[in-house]
């Protein structure tokens, strides 16, 4: 429920290695009231299961080039030197119009772009239990090469190396917990005093004085 006088939108920052089961307790953290997702622009195509404007809106690479010349993208990046993934702006002035809070699911580079610009903002990092599980998790999709399953484990360490520059760690070893964690820290987020000025501000003033 959103309160009245609730001050400026939270934004929740998911990130996690492929395969880790971000997309999975994203969805846990929509089930949320007052919560929405940041639809994110990416170059690659979609994928048989994919749909435009659900998770992502596909855009060719001169029209992402475009978006970032008119200043559009809250954050942006180059993934594994292929495809662009960037935030836009836009987002964050929908949440606001709503009342809601924001949910982005992206990757550790555009998390620190975010949490520079939106220090208040709230990251969680997902981990998987191990190397081990994360490598079966990702071959039991059946999507990616020898090669290509490497490279997510190497890149895998590169994201866990940047842990410190979350606020929230979450083991992802057991789905229905780490939903629960989530869903307990975008609660607890809410609840800061530094959030809150508006709500308490109304309050002071019914006692009068």
């Amino acid at each position: 429920m959103t309160l009245p006088g609730k001050d400026r939108p939270m934004v929740l920052i998911v990130s996690g290695p492929s395969g880790s089961g971000k997309s999975t307790l994203v969805e846990k953290l929509l089930e949320l009231p007052d919560t929405m997702l940041s639809v994110s622009c990416t170059t690659r195509p979609p994928r048989k299961t994919e749909s435009n404007g659900k998770w992502y809106n596909f855009v060719t690479e001169p029209e992402f080039e475009k978006m970032i010349e008119r200043g559009e993208f809250l954050e942006y990046a180059q993934v594994f030197g292929k495809h662009w993934y960037g935030t836009p702006k836009r987002s964050i002035e929908e949440a606001g119009s709503t009342g809601k809070d924001l949910v982005l699911e992206i990757d550790v580079q555009g998390a620190a772009q975010v949490k520079m610009k939106l220090p208040g903002a709230a990251a969680i990092l997902i981990l998987p239990p191990s190397r081990e599980d994360l490598e079966k998790r990702i071959r039991a999709r059946g999507q990616d090469s020898n090669e290509e399953i490497e490279r997510r484990l190497q890149r895998a360490r590169q994201e866990l190396e940047q842990y410190q520059g979350y606020d929230y760690i979450v083991v992802n070893d057991d789905l229905a917990r780490a939903g629960r964690d989530v869903q307990a820290i975008a609660i607890g987020a809410r609840c800061q005093v530094n959030r809150n000025h508006v709500r308490v501000q109304e309050i002071l003033k019914s006692f009068g004085g």
